[in-house]
């Protein structure tokens, strides 16, 4: 059954029953929200037949750039301070600079830099002010890539976080927390929130309980989901005849993201559930350090286990303002990354740096002990870029981007260099470089260029 409740209410109407409450699609009379269309086969792999990985890490609050900044261009160059953590691994990636995100520039909408520099991210398009739940942005680069590779694997995509998902309300100067929170995006209306409880993240690779007991777990809730589809599916199929035609159409999108996520439980039920190497995590770790290694553990495994070749991990979302006691400092680090020239608060903001680039360093050696068949680090078959689309702290430019690109990409990747562009290149030129060697056909992303044949 239908309900709609009254005008007074937003005139919003939802699907009840089986234990469901759904809000219906956005029509000219209902607001709500849109779906994601299907995907699209295609293959994603290396030379060798190895599965090729793609990962996204987003850091917060952007750099500081003069510790950040190597000295010197090629394989003949020098870390800077920032990348002591990365030392031994420093034929295992690239640092590429001369990157930006233009679309996270204020055109004309006022300030804000930090939510657009979120959404930007991965998309390449620009945040405009809007209000309430009216977004439009575009699909960020791993979803463009979920769509054409995840039907290769059991999920299609991971979304990961160590905050909690914001997809409402109001946050940076007027700009809807949804930007500012998610980096990836299914649709230019469809933001993909991180998941931040590792619990979840474990049930979802690896199902809950032990042996069998995970398998039969997994196909219970299964049914659940079958069965609510169906549901929601008659419902809206009833609802339909009663629309006119540009609600039929965005019925359509909306029965479109239904069908997904029917093919989505079917592909589940086609494959094996891997074994974790790691036990069930219990929640969330109160400390932030074992937080935020265990996401990455996660990550490592779902590339381990080819339970997915795409995934994003917003490690901080942009401006965040997060205290690190056990390192000293009781200041916020977005405060601090506007340091006005304060030396005591640019020395701190490098201990911060510091302390995300050990993680992601840590991270890096995990996955170079993870072997594939063909005798290849997991590593090795992946291309993993950490970034910001915040240049300096201080400044909030969106030009002389920090970027790194980790793995070699089966071999299609130069790491071991710096490699310095000539001129200001879009970011995204980097990200259809990748789709490329991916194996996924894609015109372009947000506003990029063109390709960068030179990673």
């Amino acid at each position: 059954m239908i309900h709609l409740p009254s005008r007074s209410f937003s005139r919003r109407g939802f699907l009840r029953g089986a234990g469901l409450c759904l809000a219906l699609p956005v029509l000219e009379s209902l607001p709500g929200s849109k779906s994601l269309a299907a995907t699209l086969p295609k293959a994603a792999t290396t030379a060798s037949g190895m599965p090729l990985r793609m990962g996204f890490i987003a850091f917060a609050n952007g750099s500081n750039y003069e510790r950040w900044l190597p000295k010197g261009d090629g394989r003949d160059y020098e870390l800077n301070e920032t990348f002591a953590p990365m030392t031994e691994l420093k034929d295992k990636f690239q640092i590429v600079t001369n990157l930006a995100h233009d679309a996270a520039n204020n055109w004309g909408d006022g300030p804000g830099d930090h939510a657009r520099s979120g959404a930007t991210f991965l998309t390449g398009c620009h945040a405009w002010k809007t209000l309430g739940s009216r977004l439009h942005l575009g699909i960020s680069v791993d979803q463009i890539a979920a769509r054409q590779v995840g039907h290769l694997t059991r999920l299609d995509s991971l979304q990961l976080g160590v905050e909690g998902a914001r997809m409402y309300g109001s946050c940076d100067t007027g700009y809807p927390c949804a930007y500012q929170y998610n980096i990836s995006w299914a649709s230019e209306s469809l933001p993909l929130a991180p998941e931040a409880n590792p619990r979840l993240v474990f049930e979802k690779l690896f199902g809950g309980g032990d042996g069998a007991e995970r398998l039969a777990n997994l196909r219970q809730r299964l049914a659940r989901r079958k069965s609510v589809l169906d549901f929601v599916l008659e419902d809206v199929h009833s609802l339909n005849r009663d629309l006119g035609r540009n609600d039929r159409q965005k019925l359509d999108e909306y029965l479109a993201g239904i069908r997904k996520i029917e093919t989505q439980i079917e592909k589940a039920e086609r494959f094996r559930l891997p074994n974790p190497s790691i036990g069930e995590p219990a929640g969330p770790p109160e400390d932030h350090l074992a937080h935020v290694d265990l996401m990455y553990d996660l990550m490592a495994l779902a590339f381990q286990t080819d339970s997915t070749r795409v995934v994003s991990f917003c490690v901080a979302p942009e401006g965040s303002n997060r205290p690190f006691p056990t390192l000293g400092i009781s200041e916020g680090h977005h405060f601090l990354t506007h340091h006005m020239g304060n030396k005591d608060k640019i020395l701190k903001v490098a201990q911060i740096e510091r302390w995300y680039m050990e993680r992601f360093a840590r991270f890096l050696r995990t996955l170079d002990t993870m072997k594939d068949a063909d005798g290849t680090s997991v590593l090795h078959n992946s291309m993993i870029v950490y970034g910001c689309a915040i240049g300096d702290g201080n400044r909030h430019n969106h030009d002389e981007l920090p970027v790194v690109l980790a793995g070699n990409g089966g071999g299609s990747l130069q790491a071991g260099r710096h490699l310095k562009l000539a001129q200001p290149t879009p970011m995204t030129n980097l990200y259809t470089s990748m789709l490329d060697r991916m194996g996924v056909q894609a015109e372009k992303v947000g506003d990029s260029t063109g390709r960068m044949a030179s990673i």
